[in-house]
């Protein structure tokens, strides 16, 4: 079985477990990862943005001008697409931008994502993240301790405030937690950093 480093948060190697090879030790699925992370982003996409097209703009029932005689250019009604304030041609409308991916494939698309980062070395389990105070310092030093870097998703079992707060200031971590788990969160990041506990959760919820 593969095996992970377990560190401590001060970058301490402390231990060494054992993982679950079905979700650290898949093929890379470069299919399974694109059609995942399209549907992933596709569903977070609000889909409300809205234009009037030129039957739902306000007046323009009269003929702004005579057909002839004016030395103008004829138009029918103010609501013409060329018209400022007029109506848009071809222009957005609300609409779902889901994309339906089989259950299969979003597991075999994390399965790929985790153990990728798993033979790149940038997945680190911490023993426990232990930040008693919400304050961001606590963060940052202890992910320059365990020497990551350049965007880090930060996983945890059960929430906690003072882990959120001290990560939400810093642009570059996301902090979620084990079960929800993703295959876009994971490729945003350069690394991926668990506590102990949420490692066993995910080994529970999307193993086997």
């Amino acid at each position: 079985m593969p095996k992970l480093s377990l560190y401590n948060r001060d970058g301490e190697q402390v231990d060494e477990i054992e993982v679950q090879a079905s979700l650290f030790g898949a093929p890379l699925n470069k299919g399974a990862l694109y059609q995942t992370a399209v549907s992933q982003a596709a569903r977070r996409r609000q889909g409300t943005a809205s234009t009037k097209d030129r039957s739902e703009v306000r007046g323009g029932g009269d003929k702004p001008w005579p057909q002839k005689g004016t030395g103008r250019a004829r138009h029918g009604s103010i609501r013409s697409p060329i018209w400022v304030g007029g109506g848009v041609t071809f222009g957005p409308k609300p609409r779902d931008y889901k994309k339906a991916v089989p259950k299969k494939m979003r597991r075999a698309a994390l399965k790929s994502a985790l153990s990728d980062k798993f033979n790149e070395g940038k997945l680190v389990v911490v023993d426990d993240f232990a930040i008693d105070a919400p304050k961001t310092k606590q963060m940052v030093a202890m992910l320059e301790h365990l020497k990551v870097g350049g965007g880090v998703l930060v996983v945890n079992a059960q929430p906690d405030i003072n882990v959120i707060k001290a990560a939400r200031n810093l642009p570059r971590v996301r902090t979620i937690l084990a079960r929800q788990l993703n295959v876009l969160d994971i490729l945003n990041h350069n690394y991926l950093v668990m506590s102990r506990d949420a490692l066993q959760q995910v080994e529970e919820v999307f193993g086997g």
